[in-house]
């Protein structure tokens, strides 16, 4: 089998992304250091430095202090040198935020959508933008790339958005085309879930994680399918809307797309978790104050965090059987109110369940995790568009 030999520029080439990717998951670090982590010598570490900084991709970042001999200097990346936008997108509001090339938010904004009328979709997506750039002290053109995440999926065969009737403005065939007309930047729309399990991927519990579930509960219930490191879409964007599986204990659910239900919704979604909590003569106005409050009630309380671990580990052992995750992430806000005892529970009641034992973790990430999903989509991206092109070329 034929070889590519490595050429000066092309070994050069690969040191500079090593060493970026060092300074991106370590922060500043000595040219002696950095020479020590890559096996570079101190000359060939230097030219590389020096190479990156005349580039603009690093800067100098102070000195080291309070250790013997003389202080050397410290390199970091150069966050300014490109910057991205993310946007949660929810009926009730759309919530966005600016980063730097090194994942720093330095922007955010939210702009509350309730009620809001299928006119406008474009415009309120450019006030969200430019609310969070402005934050940043940027404008719109500064931005390298602009990650949504929407409920639901856009089938790639039509361009229209599935799995998503309550979500008013976004089912135009063309609305993709006049958003990236409009941001004027390299633009991503991503399910949310699927943007949940991105940040998870990069920044949470499933970094060394090939083959993972994560499953959201909020006021729906959805799913997002890592296979062999790779998210899977399916054919028409719509793996992972688990809500819609038929399961026992609940009657069979038809016209699903038009009711925009089905049996794991209807098992385990917002609204009967809260009835489930009522029945129990547990008072709250949400599905997550319900849960939270089940933590603090001894005897009706526990009940609830049994039953609803029950309804989750039924709808799970169904992925289960299908997919054999190794791991299984749980995230959204009303699972994530059960924290550590409801995740027991359902580990439990799975394992009676399912033939496979993945591992069940609450996720790593705290605030937001879709719009987290969606800046480290587009910082990837990036990343590897800024560093290729920065560095030296490749014959």
């Amino acid at each position: 089998m034929a070889t590519t030999p490595g050429t000066p520029r092309l070994l050069r080439a690969m040191n500079d992304r090593a060493a970026l990717d060092l300074l991106l998951a370590q922060g500043p670090l000595s040219r002696t250091t950095l020479g020590n982590l890559t096996g570079l010598s101190k000359p060939t570490a230097s030219q590389l430095l020096a190479r990156l900084e005349a580039a603009g991709l690093v800067r100098a970042s102070g000195t080291t202090a309070g250790r013997p001999g003389p202080n050397a200097q410290l390199y970091e990346i150069n966050g300014g040198i490109a910057y991205v936008a993310g946007l949660d997108v929810t009926p009730a509001r759309i919530r966005s935020a600016v980063a730097d090339l090194t994942g720093k938010v330095v922007g955010s904004y939210e702009l509350p959508t309730p009620g809001r009328s299928a006119k406008g979709t474009v415009e309120r997506v450019l006030k969200a933008i430019d609310g969070a750039a402005g934050e940043a002290g940027l404008n719109r053109g500064r931005l390298h790339r602009v990650s949504i995440g929407t409920p639901g999926g856009f089938d790639p065969t039509t361009g229209r958005l599935r799995y998503a009737t309550h979500l008013p403005g976004w089912h135009s065939p063309h609305l993709l085309d006049e958003l990236a007309a409009a941001i004027a930047v390299p633009l991503e729309v991503e399910n949310d879930v699927n943007l949940a399990a991105i940040a998870e991927q990069r920044v949470g519990h499933a970094k060394d994680s090939d083959n993972f579930v994560l499953l959201w509960g909020e006021e729906g219930i959805g799913a997002a399918v890592v296979i062999n490191g790779r998210l899977h879409r399916g054919a028409t964007g719509g793996a992972g809307e688990v809500a819609f599986l038929p399961l026992p204990g609940t009657p069979l659910v038809r016209n699903v797309s038009r009711n925009n239900a089905g049996g794991f919704q209807e098992l385990a979604g917002a609204e009967p978790i809260l009835r489930l909590a009522r029945e129990h003569g547990l008072k709250a106005r949400t599905a997550e104050a319900a849960i939270a409050s089940a933590l603090q009630t001894e005897g009706a309380g526990d009940a609830v965090l049994a039953e609803f671990a029950h309804r989750l580990a039924v709808g799970l052992a169904a992925v289960v059987a299908v997919v054999d995750p190794e791991l299984i992430v749980l995230a959204g806000g009303v699972i994530t109110a059960g924290g550590e005892r409801l995740r027991a529970l359902i580990q439990d009641e799975l394992a009676e369940l399912a033939v496979p034992r993945p591992r069940l973790l609450m996720t790593a990430i705290q605030e937001d995790p879709v719009l987290a999903g969606a800046l480290q989509s587009a910082l990837t991206t990036t990343r590897d568009e800024v560093f290729d092109t920065a560095g030296p070329p490749i014959p």
